[in-house]
């Protein structure tokens, strides 16, 4: 009944600014959008590839956003329905009911909101609030948020509020303030000068009550971080420094060592080349809204992984995930198109992709107080690596109605440290990638991919197929199979067939497919999930209004 009165409530708040609001203007913006989207999977039991039985049969993820907008006045929801989740995704989000909705308003260079939002500090070293449905991330803040713009090229914002944790909200309570300020836009004579410079910084409390009985836990745990961004022409730099005060938890086994992070990107471009070097730094930076969280729960940072992103499949078995109690890593990318009407680019020119990263522990001494946990130099390089990777990747149109990609990685990863497994230690990996696309009419095309995997040792060696037939703008069919031929147990060696064909009219679209699904995990910006084999069809529908 509560519930009930709050949605009744908000509608009325909702319907009461846009009168006033119609009172007011003459001519108003105004309007209401959103979205929906429901994935379904109907589960049969595999016990070749140790897909589970599912007693629901069929379980389902689904949500809708509406957002309304009425001049200066903006107000939304999200309801949500997870009957059940499915599988990979954490039990505890089983339920439906509507976590997220806010009111917000701007006025006279002021922004103010109320209720949900999501927001980031600089590259949210310390904080970064926000929804990755993809991997079952979705650390909301419930409170207050106010902006304030007093000057041109000058912003600050506090905030104070609890993080969604799933149904619920956290004990802890988050209270933080940023700024920053552009000098070339705060100040008239640097206007038009070359170098752009801004400077920023960012600080961030939480505060979770002491039960514990047995040890002294800070009930307050602050964080701060400075940064700084540079332009000159072509060439710009972004530096940011974060640093987190004693902050025991079950993700640092409860020791009060004091975080720090170091992230730098440098970037240079023109036309026809672009190059960026990034380089990162993580001590003991782990920040939760609760203690005991794990997973993927109440997490209050950020902390960025700097390798490249794969989206081929087989590239996708080894993904590197951010390690928030030590890491030290670099990396550096390059491109460069090869001009048009040239011997090495023929008719239709070229383009080269180049990429590598590297990344291992941080060098790690007993401290002289056991509570510390340990010491550690900051530029110490540990010797334990935990990821390296080397790719190439050439983009080429043959012709104005075929063009193809090929590409080659090569990975060297840590499964004992990313995946928490024991005496597995390093794998190396090396993959290739044929991609060919084949535009047949103004309307349809086909998408084909070769891909191989070899490694002597996990699972071994894969291959993998693609087609993809597309009938512009309605339709499109896809099928794969990814082919576990390498491994060494020989009833193992298992197909992992998937079909699915869509269809899409105007804002709507619709998919239905076969899918057997391996188990693995599932990353995105160094954040995972892990997702479980399984067996079935899937349905999904996905609409914006």
């Amino acid at each position: 009944m509560k519930c009930l009165f709050h949605k009744i409530v908000f509608v009325g708040l909702i319907l009461l600014a846009d009168c006033k609001l119609m009172l007011a203007q003459e001519q108003i913006v105004h309007g209401i959008n959103g979205n929906f989207e429901i994935n379904s999977q109907f589960y049969k039991a595999d016990s070749a590839i140790e897909a589970p039985e599912v007693s629901e049969k069929m379980l389902n993820n689904a949500f809708m956003n509406v957002n309304y907008i009425n001049g200066n006045f903006r107000a939304g929801l999200r309801y949500e329905a997870y009957l059940n989740p499915i599988l990979g995704f954490d039990e505890r989000y089983k339920g439906s009911g509507i976590p997220f909705r806010y009111a917000a308003y701007t006025k006279d260079a002021i922004d103010i909101t109320v209720g949900n939002f999501y927001d980031q500090f600089g590259n949210g070293l310390i904080l970064r609030c926000y929804e990755e449905r993809a991997i079952g991330l979705d650390n909301a803040l419930d409170g207050i948020r106010v902006g304030y713009k007093p000057a041109a090229g000058i912003y600050i914002k506090g905030m104070i509020g609890r993080q969604r944790d799933f149904f619920e909200l956290s004990s802890g309570l988050l209270r933080g303030i940023d700024g920053n300020i552009q000098l070339n836009e705060a100040i008239e004579k640097l206007k038009d000068k070359k170098l752009q410079l801004g400077f920023g910084g960012s600080f961030v409390s939480k505060y979770e009550k002491d039960e514990d009985l047995v040890r002294n836990l800070p009930e307050n745990v602050a964080s701060w971080a400075a940064r700084t961004n540079m332009t000159y022409g072509k060439l710009s730099m972004n530096v940011e420094f974060a640093y987190k005060y004693n902050d025991p938890y079950i993700g640092n086994n409860y020791i009060y060592k004091n975080g720090e992070a170091l992230y730098i990107n440098t970037t240079y471009s023109q036309k026809g080349f672009g190059a960026e070097l990034t380089a990162k730094r993580v001590d003991n930076m782990g920040y939760r809204s609760e203690r005991t969280a794990t997973v993927n729960q109440l997490i209050i940072n950020y902390l960025p992984t700097i390798n490249k992103q794969y989206t081929y499949r087989l590239l996708t078995l080894y993904p590197y995930a951010t390690q928030s109690n030590g890491e030290m890593g670099i990396s550096g990318s390059a491109f460069y198109k090869i001009k048009s009407d040239t011997k090495l680019g023929g008719k239709y020119g070229a383009d080269i992709a180049i990429n590598a990263s590297a990344v291992n522990d941080i060098q790690k001494s007993p401290a002289s107080n056991d509570t510390l946990g340990y010491e550690s130099d900051f530029f110490a390089i540990g010797k334990t690596i935990f990821y390296r990777d080397l790719g190439l990747e050439v983009t080429k149109k043959i012709s104005k109605k075929l063009k193809m990609i090929l590409s080659y990685t090569f990975q060297k990863y840590n499964k004992d440290v990313i995946e928490g497994k024991s005496t597995f230690g390093l794998l190396d990996a090396h993959t290739g990638v044929v991609e060919i696309t084949w535009k047949l009419t103004s309307k349809q095309s086909i998408r084909t991919e070769l891909q191989h995997l070899y490694t002597k040792d996990d699972k071994q060696s894969w291959a993998m197929w693609l087609v993809e037939y597309s009938i512009s703008p309605n339709w499109s069919f896809t099928i794969f199979d990814e082919y576990n031929y390498g491994n060494d147990i020989p009833d193992h060696r298992y197909h992992y067939y998937n079909a699915t064909c869509g269809y899409t009219r105007n804002a709507n679209r619709f998919s239905i497919g076969y899918v057997r699904q391996r188990a693995g995990l599932l990353c995105i910006g160094g954040v995972c999930r892990v997702v479980p084999a399984s067996n079935g069809v899937s349905l999904s529908i996905t609409s914006r209004f």
